[in-house]
């Protein structure tokens, strides 16, 4: 398990003095270990499953569970919590043709609970434009 140990100081963010650092705890959960089950019709698209083993003495196969966890549980992915994580629907999502981005809208202060802008959380530095549904057409697979 992978765990980035937060700093003691809210200077000792050098990219950014006035945030502290960010406590990520990633990888493996204990007693189980993270799989992907393959779609029959749709081989690409992976569904997370954790595959949890059970004593012995059951003699019986490991239990399957679904898993939400993300990717922060996958042993496998590199986090970088600057970036975000991946976006695997971004191509299916295009390429049906039914959306376009737009700007959107600035972030106003009340969005943050109207803190005082010295204690509000800082833009992440990954910023999309959102999406919404071409005229004429419905923003979904199956419409």
């Amino acid at each position: 398990m992978n765990i980035i140990t937060p700093k003691p100081s809210v200077s000792a963010n050098p990219k950014n003095s006035g945030t502290p650092e960010i406590s990520i705890t990633t990888g493996a959960l204990p007693g189980s270990k993270k799989a992907f089950l393959s779609g029959v019709r749709h081989p690409e698209i992976r569904v997370p499953v954790r595959e949890v083993a059970l004593d012995p003495s059951a003699r019986e196969p490991a239990v399957l569970l679904y898993d939400p966890s993300g990717p922060y549980t996958d042993a496998a992915q590199t986090i970088n919590i600057e970036r975000g994580i991946a976006r695997p629907r971004e191509g299916w999502i295009s390429g049906r043709s039914d959306v376009e981005s737009y700007p959107g809208r600035q972030v106003k202060s009340e969005d943050n609970g109207d803190v005082d802008p010295r204690r509000a959380v800082p833009p992440f530095p990954v910023q999309y434009q959102p999406l919404r549904a071409v005229a004429g057409r419905a923003a979904s697979p199956i419409a």
